[in-house]
């Protein structure tokens, strides 16, 4: 569970540092690129903290990948009739 939370507040760090961006963008004015490049460059750092916490937790069990279900055939159904 408390992998979740800091998961979710990773992507919240995320999109308030890209919105953060987003307003020194349209500010516009002197040294204001300056900080949308360093909160874009927070927003890369980020997001590829969470892809890594992702791996690692995966890697040590904390978290456990899942996919569609397996459909498990019948083993009288998996030979064709003669």
């Amino acid at each position: 569970m408390w992998i979740k939370i800091i998961v979710l507040l990773a992507m919240l760090a995320v999109l308030f540092s890209l919105f953060t961006a987003l307003y020194h963008l349209m500010k516009g004015g002197p040294g204001e690129s300056q900080k949308t490049l360093k909160f874009l460059i927070w927003r890369l750092g980020f997001s590829i903290a969470i892809i890594l916490g992702l791996f690692i937790a995966s890697w040590f069990g904390l978290i456990a990948p899942h996919g569609l279900p397996q459909v498990q055939v019948p083993a009288a159904t998996a030979t064709a009739p003669r």
